[in-house]
């Protein structure tokens, strides 16, 4: 039997999605970490509705 899991991931920041200017506090903090080195994407976190900063593979690289 096969099972599907979820790569780990860290959290590098959250922010509030319904903040006045939205998405573009986390997509501009991702930015940076990219310039970084750092592979950071942002994903909507429903359930807590906040946008979350990530990087896969559960490290920091940089």
């Amino acid at each position: 039997m096969t099972t599907a899991t979820r790569p780990a991931r860290t959290i590098l920041a959250r922010f509030q999605a319904g903040a006045p200017r939205g998405q573009w506090p986390a997509e501009g903090f991702a930015a940076e970490r990219r310039r970084e080195g750092i592979p950071a994407r942002v994903v909507m976190d429903l359930d807590s509705d906040s946008f979350l900063v990530i990087v896969d593979g559960g490290e920091r690289r940089g």
